[in-house]
């Protein structure tokens, strides 16, 4: 654990009548009671933090981590709320890269996912350096006013968001059970602030031969690699009668070691996407059936393995979502219309698991990227640009805002504390709709 005794820095204040506002325009603790600010007001306060908060952005982005080796990139992280008076433990739920960041001491428990894992070869297409550092921000801009709001900031390092599931780990080692509103920003090419994801499983599947040569004595080997072909050639048939927003796509990862040999290892990864879990549980058994074919049909061994907790579809607080659409709007971005923002899907995040216990919020901030989308290099080059360091800073503002918001709409906060006292911490805990190894939920 490390800590800091050092506190945010000090809010500008201005004489004004017979009270005084603070650069996000709350009254004085000792003047009149605190309102909700609108969302100019926090973004001129996060502009003070522009350097820093761009700084940490762009450093993410020159030194990406893949999910559960982000060590720099978490402590990077840590150690900048670290210095701005939170206290700071990792790491947690036995995750290496995994920490959380507080200050405050309210009942009102807001917290904050920072994402920072990247993608192979890609590095950050998917922008978690951009999901970071908005978190940062609106973590630093909310501990100013904690006393105000009658609030505990709480940022939660979630890594491993690609694949691995850190906040799923983190939800069942109870990081969450006191989070009365946990929020989010995730950049994209377009703004939607209750965007739909499915749900997901990874799977991979290893088949195990018996190498031979290829030319003097083919008919001793038992070919892995043609196991990995009859599972796809049997996934592709079973394409047809998938149903709505059923999905799956895999790679071949080891295929052989030369083509003079008869493969005697072969391994395939797979994701599978559904709707919901109940949908994936189905399709999942369907392609299980077709890995085994591959097995049958060549007499290899076959294993599957599944590589992360099942992540299931978001599941949006519809207050949260529509206090963050007028944060959002007032910044001058232009969100999608409700209806069109369940049109498509953003694929699929670990942050619809905390969303299906806790009131949540995943909204998509856009970026200028051309013709570019999530997981491409032209758009890892689009998340450290101008439009890149807007959306950290207008993300930043919105959170803030719309966590001010609630804290002090008496009848939200009112909804979210109860919904606290009454949420049971072992129903958190067992909410990941883990499947068994056998493609059942357990």
């Amino acid at each position: 654990m490390s800590t800091d005794s050092s506190r945010p820095r000090e809010s500008v204040r201005e004489s004004g009548g017979d009270r005084r506002r603070d650069a996000a325009g709350f009254a004085d603790p000792a003047g009149a009671e605190s309102r909700p600010v609108r969302a100019e007001d926090w973004r001129a306060a996060v502009e003070h933090r522009r350097e820093e908060l761009i700084e940490l952005s762009h450093d993410l982005h020159a030194n990406p981590e893949t999910s559960l080796r982000e060590h720099r990139s978490a402590a990077r992280v840590a150690e900048r709320l670290a210095e701005h008076g939170f206290t700071v433990e990792r790491p947690v739920a036995g995750l290496e890269t995994a920490f959380t960041a507080e200050y405050g001491s309210g009942d009102f428990v807001v917290g904050l996912c920072a994402e920072y894992d990247a993608l192979p070869e890609v590095g950050h297409a998917c922008g978690h350096n951009i999901i970071a550092a908005a978190a940062v921000g609106a973590a630093l801009m909310l501990a100013e006013h904690a006393a105000e709001l009658g609030i505990t900031v709480r940022v939660l390092g979630t890594p491993a968001e690609e694949t691995g599931g850190g906040k799923i780990t983190m939800l069942e080692a109870g990081l969450f059970d006191r989070v009365a509103v946990a929020l989010m920003v995730h950049p994209g090419p377009t703004e939607a602030c209750a965007p739909r994801s499915l749900a997901i499983t990874d799977l991979r599947v290893c088949y195990t031969g018996r190498a031979a040569h290829a030319a003097a004595a083919p008919e001793l080997g038992v070919n892995a690699a043609d196991a990995v072909t009859v599972a796809q050639v049997a996934i592709g048939l079973r394409r047809q009668h998938l149903e709505p927003a059923q999905m799956v796509h895999g790679i071949v990862t080891s295929g052989g070691a030369a083509p003079n040999i008869v493969p005697e290892r072969a391994v395939a990864e797979y994701n599978l996407r559904a709707a919901d879990p109940t949908s994936l549980e189905r399709l999942e058994r369907w392609i299980r059936a077709c890995f085994e074919a591959g097995a049958t049909a060549t007499g290899c061994s076959v294993e599957i393995v599944r590589l992360s907790p099942v992540y299931t579809e978001l599941n949006p607080d519809e207050w949260l979502a529509e206090t963050y659409r007028s944060a959002v709007t007032e910044l001058g971005r232009a969100p999608l219309a409700r209806a069109e923002e369940h049109r498509d899907v953003i694929g699929s995040t670990d942050m619809g698991n905390v969303s299906r216990r806790i009131p949540s919020a995943h909204p998509m901030i856009a970026l200028e990227c051309g013709e570019a989308v999530n997981h491409q290099a032209e758009f890892a080059a689009a998340c450290a640009t101008d439009s890149a360091d807007r959306a950290v800073l207008d993300g930043a503002a919105a959170l803030a805002c719309t966590a001010a918001t609630a804290a002090l709409t008496p009848e939200q906060r009112e909804r979210l504390l109860t919904a606290v006292e009454e949420r049971n911490p072992s129903e958190v805990r067992q909410a990941s709709n883990r499947l068994s190894d056998s493609g059942g939920v357990v």
